[in-house]
């Protein structure tokens, strides 16, 4: 078994640094959370694989009583923190599928939780947070202003600050999504295919297929319209990008996230970027094959399948399918074949490498 604790291989141009979780933390984060999740399916469709050209296995986290693969990290998290931490309450921000994670498991512990969304947020995703417990305030223009104000209410409040990327627990716990994939796939993947906001799941897939199947490659998919990971991913350079409308809301992340970029930059095999319309289309072609819905974020990966696939054809790939917290509206737009919803509009990099608010 690979021992992913040390200094990782430094890819060239990027500094070394450890990996944020290792293969013995994912494994104790899978033995807690079988004992209060069954593990979601991986499904093989012959009308996928037809479209496909290739054998596509879909990892279902969109089958999670959340509808999202965050609550894995989420229930790791809160059941490693001390009752101190608890008793303080917890804050965070989020586009709505963290914040679902960290408000369910903040319930099961009795503990309170604050959620800051932008404004204009998911409203079905703002609902479901308040259902499950969380005080749920609209504040920033986007996810990266809205954590910024998370930050300033900690310091005012004493509250545990939980970002959905630079939490070990929160990797730890989505990691065991790969665990559960590559027992299901049998047979080695060539090619896994995951979608990337802050790169929790994309950090947390690359370590496990790196240490159990280290020939499958493993790529991270990005929307346009939200382009700042990809960049870093691909030049080095850190910058913030203005995020733009887009149907993938859940990774429409500004800034790069050094603590899963680092780690992405020595374990993926590429990142991709995917247009909303490519999008869309991978939303139709869930709902046409397997018959399942997926959210813009999460069907960003299959849209990253489907642009490769003439390399994979005749492979065996898998694609997890993140989450299915999708509106009406968006859904029946999507499935209508209309142009996308919203045209490509991501702006140039900012020309300076942090963004103040004032919080």
């Amino acid at each position: 078994m690979l021992d992913l604790n040390p200094v990782a291989p430094v890819r060239e141009g990027v500094s070394a640094t450890p990996f944020p979780v290792d293969l013995d933390d994912v494994y104790r984060a899978h033995e807690l959370i079988r004992a209060s999740l069954p593990d979601t399916p991986t499904v093989v469709h012959p009308l996928l694989t037809e479209r496909m050209g290739c054998e596509t296995h879909v990892k279902l986290e969109n089958t999670h009583s959340i509808g999202s693969f965050k609550i894995r990290g989420g229930l790791f998290l809160l059941a490693n923190m001390s009752e101190a931490d608890r008793r303080r309450g917890l804050v965070t921000a989020t586009r709505g599928n963290h914040g679902q994670s960290i408000a369910r498991a903040a319930s099961l512990y009795n503990a309170r939780c604050t959620i800051f969304v932008p404004r204009g947020n998911n409203a079905h995703k703002n609902a479901a947070m308040s259902a499950l417990g969380a005080d749920v305030v609209e504040q920033g223009h986007d996810f990266d202003e809205a954590w910024e104000i998370a930050e300033a209410f900690a310091v005012q409040t004493g509250a545990r600050l939980v970002h959905p990327a630079r939490e070990p627990d929160l990797i730890a716990g989505v990691a065991t999504t790969a665990l559960e994939m590559i027992e299901q796939a049998g047979e080695p993947l060539d090619a896994v295919f995951v979608p990337v906001g802050g790169g929790s799941i994309a950090t947390g897939m690359a370590l496990v297929f790196k240490a159990l199947s280290p020939t499958t490659r493993v790529y991270g998919v990005q929307a346009e319209n939200a382009p700042a990971m990809h960049h870093a991913w691909q030049t080095g350079e850190e910058r913030p990008f203005a995020v733009t409308d887009t149907i993938a809301d859940g990774l429409a992340v500004r800034v790069p996230v050094d603590f899963t970029l680092n780690v992405m930059r020595e374990l993926l095999a590429g990142m991709l970027l995917v247009s909303e319309d490519e999008i869309q289309d991978a939303i139709r072609c869930y709902a046409n094959t397997i018959h399942q819905m997926a959210e813009g974020g999460a069907a960003a990966a299959l849209a990253g399948a489907m642009k490769m696939r003439s390399e994979f054809r005749g492979k065996r790939i898998g694609v997890v399918l993140t989450g299915g917290n999708i509106d009406t509206e968006t859904l029946l737009h999507a499935l209508s074949g209309r142009p996308p919803m919203h045209v490509p509009q991501a702006m140039p990099m900012f020309p300076i490498d942090d963004l103040s608010y004032g919080y």
